[in-house]
């Protein structure tokens, strides 16, 4: 069984991403946040990155699932309910629903409605799943999955959360305790966390992951602009900015930038923008933060959640906790 939660409308979304356009382009350096990486077409190319022999992370984790989704499970409740924030194609939730053998809910949460249906699509054959689709940020749907379950006079059991994919890495730091600390207030004392997180590796290894040789991430960076040729009217001509990926070690993140190749103006219109890039000059859209197993467990513990759990391989981490 499926149903969905009424989704924010898409004139909203549009305004949203017209101001934030507006706002984050004026800074010093420019900026794009990382989240409208993911339209329809970015998730396709996203999944396609997953993919690629120098991006490990989806392998390792669908890895690690394979070998301890009974552990998880068994650790985390079992849980009688499953919320996902940014299900991907859905393989690696699949994993745990298989290993869990009872009936339970699942709730999908994303802003993309491709990756939304392709998620469901890879529950399709269980038919003691009880399928939820909440097209929304991430903290707006748990909020709806978890106030859904308390609504329930028949509910019991317990919530495991997965963030998966080490998206975690997507905020800086400040961010992602911010983050945490939001998802726990959504949990129950005793609800289960589960998440993937990438852990520090060779300079050149990480590099390649974020700029490979076919091009596929240069393509996922560079539709960015083509969304916002399309959803705002502007007029950024792509093949005038190429793609640039750099390891900061001091601040532990691999960066994401769009590089001007030449001195160009470029209007959007829905964000009342006129701007000149210079020769040189980036948009910067994406910092994936990498950690020591160390900093996980502090991550955790100053958002509320203590570890009962974690496995890793090459160069990844999943760490499951429970809410306190």
């Amino acid at each position: 069984m499926r149903h969905s939660v009424a989704p924010r409308t898409a004139d909203a979304d549009r305004r949203q991403f017209a101001d934030d356009v507006e706002y984050y382009l004026s800074l010093t350096p420019r900026q794009l946040p990382s989240r409208y990486l993911y339209d329809d077409l970015g998730s396709a190319l996203f999944e396609a990155i997953c993919r690629l022999p120098w991006y490990h992370i989806t392998r390792t984790e669908q890895r690690l699932l394979n070998a301890h989704a009974g552990d998880i499970l068994a650790l985390a409740g079992p849980p009688s309910t499953i919320v996902e924030l940014g299900p991907g194609s859905g393989d690696k939730l699949a994993t745990l629903v298989e290993g869990a053998r009872s009936r339970m809910t699942v709730h999908l949460v994303d802003i993309s409605a491709a990756a939304l249906d392709a998620a469901s699509r890879a529950l399709d054959g269980h038919a003691d799943v009880s399928v939820v689709l909440h097209q929304a940020p991430y903290e707006a749907g748990l909020a709806e999955a978890t106030s859904e379950r308390r609504g329930e006079a028949a509910w019991g059991g317990r919530t495991l959360t997965l963030f998966l994919g080490s998206n975690i890495g997507n905020f800086d730091p400040p961010g992602a305790h911010a983050f945490l600390r939001n998802i726990r207030a959504a949990l129950a004392p005793g609800d289960a966390f589960l998440i993937g997180v990438d852990l520090v590796k060779p300079e050149r290894e990480l590099l390649l992951a974020y700029d490979d040789p076919l091009g596929v991430t240069a393509a996922f960076n560079r539709n960015l602009l083509v969304r916002a040729n399309r959803e705002l009217g502007a007029d950024f001509d792509v093949d005038r900015f190429g793609h640039r990926a750099v390891w900061n070690a001091r601040e532990s993140r691999i960066e994401m930038h769009l590089v001007s190749v030449r001195r160009q103006r470029v209007r959007v219109p829905a964000s009342r923008l006129d701007m000149t890039f210079e020769t040189g000059e980036t948009i910067w859209t994406e910092s994936s933060y990498k950690y020591r197993p160390d900093d996980v467990a502090a991550l955790l513990e100053r958002a509320e959640f203590r570890t009962i759990g974690a496995w890793s391989a090459a160069g990844f981490q999943l760490t499951l906790a429970e809410a306190v």
